[in-house]
């Protein structure tokens, strides 16, 4: 029977379409059922379609600014899966549920494209078989349930392999139509491959081989035309990508190394030198396909292939669709080789070649004829009792064996037991402190417990609250355990946790500073504590009366402390809630003796409340009452502060208008003598560090690798790094009004730090004239136009560094990049070889 004459008793499109529909109905009864929660890189990855979701809710399409914090929201990993499931979530409104039906999206587009790809290359009946594989083969199903980017690649990956297919077998024929098809073809080809590489970077370890084909199969038969085609689209794909990889290429590289090399030293995969690296996805094929679904086509093509052999069509069999196995077998073994490249090893990261595998087996299955059509079925039939058995177990030993034996290491299992307590960890944070924005310190790391999954239910409550993971190293742990005033330890298995994690335990269970708010069971056998600082570093109170403006009412200070240590300090302000949420205070310490000697005075700059008032839950009735804010803090007089009686002055700033206005101090002193013994105090508040952290800037190098181990650290304690614009506004303030070296480095670290490129290198420019006789001032100049590919910028900017120290290593090995970031690669080499010796 010829294609022709099934497609008259059947519309493939119908069958494609329940195809889909049976395999969404089966997912979302499984999402119905199962109370799990997500483990950690599913957490990650639904907090970043959330981040996206907030960030689409009131978007500014015609705004540069906007764009640009937009593609940053997601710096390591490429976000056209968060864009997608932040539309569904718009829909459909939030929630893992929610998130995953995103899913249902990119099984539709790969049904599609593994049919097409089989009409393309084989027949009808083919496409149709490969696209329902495509549903029951344990690698595809069993990732379909997780709300991760392997399965929106091997999509996506589908799609835009589908499209390249389809270009290179367009015929000769009317060659004005054809070029006209052949065009439109290398465009969409173009765009797919663009959203590939915007799903994940790894994309390219599928495409990239037969992409390389096709080019040098092009260039080989002097097909020009093609050739040009060819690049358009990849021109087109890079209209795509271009504005996230620009935005974010030197964290993705820099992050590249540890979600490779460092994760596969952590994980023990194989190396490259070994053959267990080379065969690690060939032998765990049988774990993606099933042992029926692998072995009944093999055998059934052996079977056509012997009896075409004996029949005497052996040359017919040689042509036979040839060269079409052939472009299948080319991105499969070069997907399975730069897969097996790659150092980190994981079933999930070959997702994408699957569905080329489906189109193998679907072409061996329907070597199943005549009579043995019964086979093909059988073997369907058996593919869908596994799936159903590795969703759903079946309490028994036989059971149990049969389901391993003949797919292994596919189990998904539905979670039926008692719901986890996450909402009520997030609830129960809100209401004891419903007007701050908090971070929950998550000591256990296991799949049910960890940062991640209760960030993302913080994200929920309208990113209320932030879990992170503290305490990971033990030079750290003090202060980890005094930033934070939320900490949930487990009883029992405390998962993949750093030795540290016992010494902040101990630090929080059994210290003074903190007590057990509330206990949950868990279904383990284990229980679920969370603990919460004595004395919060920041009390909000709502006031009967209403309020205005800010007002400082006391000021707690010890009588006498020394230089170059913390000094706690303790806050109290009123004002109505815009004024006390929106409020960034200058506060600076001067000597009595009002001199302008800049060792007569200290800064302790920040918002009100540390920058955690929460601005977006408070009901209008509460709005135009008053509020008090209680802060307890530090501040640093520096080491060479003058002794002497030190007075507060204050002025207030509005972050969102601008309006400053003097805040009336109440009477307070502090006397610095370099002889008494410190006060015990709090930790520093945030800008605070950041200000002693970009003093040592001057430095160079020496200071860059502690500069950026403590800001890892206390970005830890603000998530979404508010100090870092509490310190922007502040030190522009001052700047304005008072040229100062010091606060200029500051300036520009914040800036660079919150990867805002072109305002830091206004500010390092500042810096420059600040402190020109300094060459590493240069150099960061420099590496910022580097960053935003300004190599003759960069270049001119270390000329007058070189002069103040040729022979400075940092000098040339940033002139070197310039040099080959102009196509200068010979000048680029000289300074290599010099650097060498």
């Amino acid at each position: 029977m010829t294609d022709k004459d099934k497609r008259t008793r059947f519309n493939p499109l119908l069958v494609l379409g329940i195809i889909w529909l049976v395999g969404a109905l089966c997912d979302r009864i499984w999402f119905a059922l199962d109370r799990s929660v997500p483990s950690w890189d599913q957490a990650d990855y639904l907090t970043g379609s959330l981040n996206y979701w907030k960030a689409l809710q009131h978007p500014r399409w015609f705004s540069g600014g906007w764009w640009e914090s937009f593609w940053q929201l997601s710096s390591k990993v490429p976000p056209f899966t968060y864009i997608a499931t932040a539309i569904v979530q718009n829909l459909f409104g939030t929630g893992p549920d929610s998130a995953t039906l995103v899913n249902l999206l990119f099984s539709a587009v790969l049904l599609a494209s593994v049919y097409g790809l089989g009409v393309q290359l084989f027949s009808v009946e083919v496409g149709l078989w490969a696209a329902g594989l495509c549903q029951l083969l344990p690698g595809l199903y069993r990732y379909r349930l997780d709300f991760l980017l392997d399965f929106p690649l091997t999509a996506v990956v589908a799609l835009s392999f589908y499209c390249l297919t389809v270009w290179r077998c367009i015929g000769t024929a009317e060659a004005q139509r054809t070029q006209r098809r052949e065009w439109f073809w290398a465009a969409v080809f173009g765009l797919s491959l663009g959203l590939a590489l915007m799903v994940k970077q790894t994309a390219l370890f599928f495409l990239l081989t037969p992409l390389l084909w096709v080019g040098v199969g092009v260039i080989r038969h002097r097909a020009w035309g093609r050739l040009a085609q060819l690049v358009f689209s990849l021109l087109v794909s890079v209209l795509v990508f271009a504005p996230w990889y620009r935005a974010n290429w030197l964290l993705m590289l820099t992050s590249g190394k540890r979600a490779t090399v460092d994760s596969a030293i952590a994980e023990g995969d194989p190396a490259l030198n070994t053959l267990e690296a080379w065969t690690y996805y060939w032998k765990i094929l049988p774990y993606h396909v099933s042992w029926p679904l692998l072995l009944v086509p093999i055998v059934g093509l052996l079977i056509y292939w012997g009896r075409a052999a004996f029949s005497n069509q052996k040359a017919q069999l040689g042509n036979e669709n040839k060269s079409k196995i052939g472009w299948l077998a080319v991105f499969w073994m070069g997907s399975y080789l730069l897969c097996s490249l790659n150092i980190n090893k994981d079933s999930r990261y070959v997702l994408p070649y699957l569905p080329v595998v489906a189109l193998f087996l679907a072409y061996g299955l329907t070597r199943w004829v005549s009579r043995w059509n019964y086979i093909r079925w059988g073997t369907i039939s058996l593919a869908v009792l596994l799936m159903f058995l590795n969703w759903f177990p079946v309490e028994g030993t036989v059971w149990k064996n049969f389901t391993q034996a003949l797919s292994p290491y596919a189990q998904h299992p539905v979670y039926l037991e008692k719901e986890l307590p996450h909402p009520q960890v997030i609830r129960e944070i809100i209401q004891t402190e419903p007007y701050l924005r908090s971070t929950l310190g998550v000591l256990p790391s296991t799949a049910n417990i960890n940062q991640h999954n209760f960030n993302y239910y913080g994200a929920l409550q309208n990113f209320q609250v932030y879990g992170r993971q503290v305490g990971t190293r033990k030079k750290q742990v003090a202060q980890d355990a005094r930033s934070l005033s939320w900490f949930l330890t487990k009883t029992g298995k405390q998962g993949s946790v750093p030795d540290a994690q016992a010494t902040i335990v101990q630090t929080v269970e059994q210290g003074s500073d903190f007590q057990l708010h509330k206990t949950w069971n868990l279904s383990e056998n284990s229980s679920l504590k969370l603990y919460h600082q004595k004395s919060p570093p920041v009390q909000v109170q709502p006031l009967s009366e209403p309020q205005n403006k800010v007002k400082l009412v006391n000021v707690k200070v010890p009588e006498v402390a020394p230089p170059g240590l913390p000094v706690p300090v303790t806050y109290e302000w009123t004002g109505s809630w815009e004024q006390l949420q929106s409020g960034i205070v200058l506060l600076t310490w001067r000597s009595e003796e009002k001199t302008e000697n800049p060792t007569s005075q200290w800064l302790h700059d920040r918002a009100i409340g540390m920058g955690n008032l929460y601005p977006e839950i408070l009901p209008d009735k509460l709005l135009a009452k008053g509020f008090r804010v209680i802060e307890q803090t530090a501040m640093l007089p520096k080491a060479d502060t003058s002794a002497g009686i030190y007075t507060l002055e204050a002025t207030y700033l509005n972050r969102k208008t601008g309006e400053t206005y003097p805040i009336q101090v109440p009477p307070v002193t502090l006397k610095i003598d370099a002889a008494v013994a410190a006060t015990p105090a709090p930790e520093l508040d945030l800008g605070t560090q950041l200000r002693t952290l970009a003093a040592t800037l001057p430095q160079g190098t020496a200071a860059l690798e502690q500069i950026f181990a403590e800001t890892g650290r206390i970005n830890q304690y603000d998530p979404i790094q508010d100090y870092l614009v509490q310190a922007q506004l502040a030190l522009e303030y001052r700047l304005q009004r008072e040229p100062n070296r010091d606060l200029a480095y500051a300036l520009a670290l914040s800036r660079v730090l919150k990867r805002q490129a072109k305002d830091a290198i206004a500010s390092l420019e500042r810096v420059v004239r600040l402190d020109s006789e300094n060459p590493y001032a240069y150099a960061y100049l420099a590496f910022v136009h580097l960053y935003e590919w300004h190599p003759k910028k960069a270049q001119n900017v270390l000329k007058p560094a070189v002069a103040l120290n040729p022979n400075l290593l940092e000098i040339k090995a940033l002139s070197g990049v310039a040099a080959l970031m102009q196509g200068n690669f010979l000048k680029a080499w000289h300074i290599v070889q010099e650097i060498r010796r």
